[in-house]
């Protein structure tokens, strides 16, 4: 469900900055990009991603790109961890983390419950994928914000003959790379991609096991 309201309190306003973008803004801004929303693995990164008004623009979008795969589960499962897996960002405040989180993991789960019968292990993927994706943190200072006193890492998810490899990669690195005008893991399609040394690399995982050892 899209969220018209702007503002939930002034006290948070007045605290943190808290204010939403109104649905036509965000439709808005989005239509400059409509071709990266035609593109299941184009990533998108939301850096103050609030309880997530953009990514569930974005992901309503791409989910459309899924139609095709409607007649096979597997591939449409296969196809929407590429999706899910897309979606980035970082929200300081705790609750709009947490909500972000379930917003996007409720429209992603329905849209796959819509054409296949209820699944345990892709509900539980979609949620490990987006526990990776949506970082509790501060795109300000670079650091989480959960206590655990880390810098904000994102995960690059590549489908690999059916296997999922994922690397990890701080956010100030990608930063740094931006700063000089290198290309990194959010290049614009079609751009040379540089993308620095991950900071811990996975073995590859096939992708109907993705989430399932945790």
């Amino acid at each position: 469900m899209m969220i018209d309201t702007q503002v939930k309190t002034k006290k948070r306003v007045a605290d943190h900055g808290e204010v939403f973008t109104n649905q036509r803004e965000v439709d808005a801004m989005l239509d400059l990009v409509q071709h990266e929303c035609e593109r299941l693995d184009s990533r998108f990164l939301e850096p103050a991603c609030g309880d997530g008004n953009f990514l569930e623009t974005i992901l309503l979008r791409k989910l459309k790109l899924l139609e095709p795969y409607k007649k096979s589960e597997i591939e449409y499962i296969k196809n929407l961890y590429v999706l899910i897996s897309s979606l980035y960002g970082v929200e300081i405040l705790e609750d709009n983390t947490i909500k972000c989180r379930e917003r996007l993991g409720s429209i992603a789960y329905s849209a796959f419950k819509k054409n296949f019968n209820e699944n345990e292990a892709v509900l539980k993927a979609i949620k490990f994928i987006l526990e990776k994706n949506i970082i509790h943190g501060d795109a300000l200072t670079l650091m989480r914000v959960d206590g655990s006193n880390k810098p904000i890492t994102f995960t690059e998810w590549s489908l690999i003959n059916n296997k999922f490899q994922r690397r990890e990669f701080t956010l100030e690195a990608l930063l740094k790379n931006e700063a000089n005008s290198e290309y990194n893991l959010f290049s614009v399609a079609g751009e040379e991609i540089y993308i620095p040394s991950p900071i811990k690399e996975y073995s590859l995982v096939p992708f109907m096991e993705i989430g399932q050892d945790v």
